[in-house]
């Protein structure tokens, strides 16, 4: 065997050691695996938030820009009701 075969075999075994310990080591592949779902866990989330946050913002923008959305918004969460209107309540 040549010199260059030999170290060639070594790198190859050193390679393997270290690819089982990485797989075996809590903190190697295995963690790295489960950090990359929480990183793509986040992100779902952050997506999720960032809609919630548009709709949001463009309630903001009817309320303040248009009596009918802040009509609504008076009578759906406050409960209001406009002079001579009967209210109903069914359960």
């Amino acid at each position: 065997m040549t010199v260059r075969r030999k170290l060639l075999g070594v790198a190859a075994c050193v390679a393997a050691v270290l690819t089982l310990v990485s797989v075996v080591d809590a903190k190697g592949f295995r963690r790295y695996l489960r950090l990359r779902q929480d990183v793509e866990s986040i992100q779902a989330r952050n997506r999720v938030l960032s809609e919630q946050n548009d709709a949001l913002r463009r309630e903001i923008n009817a309320l303040r820009n248009d009596p009918n959305a802040l009509e609504r918004a008076a009578r759906e969460e406050l409960g209001y009701i406009k002079p001579g209107e009967i209210v109903f309540h069914l359960e």
